[in-house]
């Protein structure tokens, strides 16, 4: 049976998190003038940021911790690497940093022309662990909205991928068959390696081109190739 419906990853697939997310960090390490209150230097606050939210990030989809605590403790975290134990001030800058990134609309190379492309031939959907209202936001302001028929967020589903229900309940709500679907997205834990155990096909978006002991349907590492795909 022919493929009707693609599923997206939207965080690394389709909306370039590190570059929005770098320059929202910028603006306000600059505004706050961090580096007065001893964080020496943006790169290094930067990449300590990244690392403290990718760990916590990771507990949060396993369901060790709560969204507010993954919201509180990152930028607490952060500071306090570099000597700033300020608790009033991280918040500060996660309300801020909460208000600005998912208004940054800078997209990953040659997203609207696949898109363009593919939303002519399939009914295309995104499914996302971001938090419910924050996803949506990135969506609209990016322009991207008009492209997807069924948007899934884990807050909406009530679990996270890798979990098989928010597959099951992306394909209910688009009314689409595993056969019929492909998954596409950064990672071969989340995305790619749940949505094959469901009989969905798909692709692993890899720019970086990270070698992997595990395979899936397609490889990729730039979403024009999926125009050769589809």
């Amino acid at each position: 049976m022919p493929i009707k419906h693609l599923f997206f990853d939207l965080d690394h697939t389709l909306w370039d998190f590190n570059l929005n997310s770098r320059e929202t960090l910028l603006e306000l390490y600059n505004e706050i003038e961090l580096q007065g209150l001893g964080v020496y230097s943006f790169d290094a606050f930067y990449h300590k940021y990244i690392e403290i939210n990718d760990a916590l990030w990771d507990l949060y989809r396993k369901d060790e911790i709560s969204k507010q605590d993954l919201r509180s403790t990152r930028f607490y975290q952060a500071l306090l690497f570099f000597g700033v134990d300020d608790v009033v001030l991280a918040e500060r800058i996660g309300d801020a940093y909460i208000k600005r990134c998912p208004v940054k609309v800078n997209l990953l190379a040659g997203c609207i022309e696949v898109l363009d492309y593919l939303n002519k031939r399939y009914q295309l959907h995104i499914i996302t662990n971001g938090f419910e209202e924050v996803q949506h936001l990135k969506i609209k302001a990016s322009n991207l909205d008009h492209y997807f028929q069924n948007v899934i967020t884990s807050e909406q589903a009530g679990v996270r991928k890798p979990h098989s229900d928010i597959f099951t309940h992306a394909l209910n709500n688009a009314g689409a068959l595993a056969h019929e679907s492909v998954m596409i997205g950064d990672s071969l834990e989340v995305d790619c390696l749940p949505a094959e155990n469901l009989g969905i096909q798909s692709v692993f978006f890899n720019p970086q081109k990270k070698a992997e002991n595990k395979k899936v349907c397609y490889e990729i590492a730039h979403l024009k190739e999926l125009i050769d795909l589809f």
